[in-house]
């Protein structure tokens, strides 16, 4: 291989490198904008929830403990849904240290509210007992609405802080808290034959067995959850490239054309002959019309040419087939033939020469000449099939495809804005959906057309 095979080679394999990388950061970037949205709306969700839920627990506590001591708990339930509201703005995706510390502040204030007892309560209830009525199932909630927002490393995190904190709590009350007098000798004496039971039932006791279990289930069950919220984060992805995809289809098909090719599975590979129309516009004069403009100018004027038209073909559910510079190429009927095709490409032309007019108007006001086109329709047999290798293009080939362009050609020579075929306009008459679209229409027989070994009649608009 010679030095410059090898150097055009290289060169080639780096811009191939270089364009895969853009491709994938730009997945990168919707798959990010689609978790971020995600998340906002999980956010949203889950402090619903947390409004929904801590008030129904702040009914219940009162129904398990009917006194007025228990308003100390109302207080704090209030705190962790004002903590829940903070969370919902500091949240992101990505790491956020504020988002990270407000949750470890939550469980906090669970765990506080858990083990230590009500200052207002002026019953003497052994320390240990807090451990003993159940609590810990509270953390249940903080950890489910943790999924609906949270990446899965977050709500493992949830698990392994809360168990973390719980078993500190445990640590901490035994060593500072002192046993009720009297209570652990009374279970003694009726339960003395079976060690473990009087344990049990000993108010005294924290059962650290227990404890310990309810730490491991809650951490396991944070594993899985958090699991699970990876893998619906990775469909999530995908469903935002299927998204991207349907956003790039919607750049070239109707609306209606991209969700019949989203559900169906490899529609465009079959290659097929099909009747469609073919619909061919183009500036008429750009040349001489570009001559004196700023290259830039030119750019924006052919954006704005090309934007208004393609909003045309796809109102009137074409398939923009290419862009030819100053002009493009449209079919109807492609990918999926439907019962109008002809008509909706004819309404279409009468639509783009009414955008053309308007625009024109505003160009008008701004000083701007005044931006002419032309517009050739053909209706007949074309092959419809994908080409290319690795790289597909969706393409429609034949006489068909030709004829329309030799049509816009065509109005040049009869000085009119739009030029169909005669089948094109006995088509539009058999689909009789849009009849009022031939008025006006002038029909100029034995015209000349390149290709053709025969003369046709055409019909044009002025």
């Amino acid at each position: 291989m010679t030095d410059t095979a090898f150097a055009t080679g290289t060169g080639a394999a780096r811009a191939e490198d270089a364009g895969s990388q853009e491709l994938s950061a730009a997945e990168g970037r919707f798959a990010e904008a689609a978790l971020d949205a995600h998340k906002r709306r999980g956010l949203q969700l889950a402090v619903r929830a947390r409004w929904i839920a801590l008030p129904i627990v702040a009914v219940f506590i009162v129904f398990l403990n009917p006194v007025w001591s228990v308003l100390y708990y109302h207080g704090l339930l209030a705190l962790l849904c004002l903590n829940g509201w903070f969370i919902s703005r500091a949240g992101k995706v990505g790491k956020s240290r504020l988002e990270l510390f407000l949750i470890f502040l939550d469980l906090a204030v669970m765990t506080f509210a858990l083990v230590v007892p009500n200052p207002f309560d002026v019953r003497e209830i052994p320390a240990a007992m807090h451990y003993r009525f159940d609590n810990f199932q509270y953390f249940f909630i903080i950890l489910a609405a943790g999924t609906m927002a949270y990446s899965w490393r977050t709500v493992i995190a949830i698990g392994t802080w809360t168990a973390m904190m719980w078993l500190s709590a445990l640590g901490l009350v035994w060593w500072f808290s002192s046993p009720v007098p009297g209570l652990t000798e009374a279970v003694g004496a009726a339960l003395g034959f079976e060690p473990e039971l009087a344990e049990f039932f000993d108010p005294n006791s924290f059962v650290v067995k227990l404890r310990v279990q309810e730490a491991l289930v809650f951490v396991l069950v944070a594993v899985t959850l958090g699991f699970s919220v990876r893998r619906f984060n990775g469909l999530l992805r995908s469903n935002a490239n299927l998204t991207r995809e349907r956003v790039n289809l919607s750049r070239y098909f109707s609306p209606n054309v991209v969700e019949q090719l989203s559900q169906n599975d490899e529609p465009l590979k079959q290659v097929r002959s099909e009747n469609v129309a073919v619909l061919f516009i183009d500036i008429i004069g750009f040349t001489r019309l570009s001559a004196g403009m700023d290259p830039h100018a030119v750019i924006d004027l052919l954006r704005e040419f090309h934007g208004r038209m393609e909003r045309e073909v796809f109102r009137h559910h074409g398939t923009l087939d290419k862009y030819l510079g100053d002009g493009l190429m449209a079919t109807f009927g492609t990918p999926v033939a439907g019962k109008q095709d002809a008509t909706n490409a004819l309404a279409c032309a009468h639509a783009m020469r009414a955008s053309l007019s308007r625009w024109n108007r505003d160009r008008a006001k701004q000083g701007k000449p005044e931006i002419r086109a032309g517009i050739g329709i053909h209706y007949g047999e074309a092959l419809l099939g994908d080409i290319g290798a690795n790289r597909l293009e969706y393409a429609v080939l034949g006489m068909t495809v030709n004829i329309a362009a030799r049509l816009e050609n065509l109005t040049r020579r009869l000085q009119t804005s739009i030029v169909v075929s005669e089948t094109m306009a006995a088509q539009v008459k058999a689909e009789l959906a849009g009849l009022d679209l031939l008025d006006g229409a002038a029909r100029h027989p034995d015209q000349e057309v390149r290709g053709l070994d025969q003369p046709m009649t055409v019909f044009a608009w002025a």
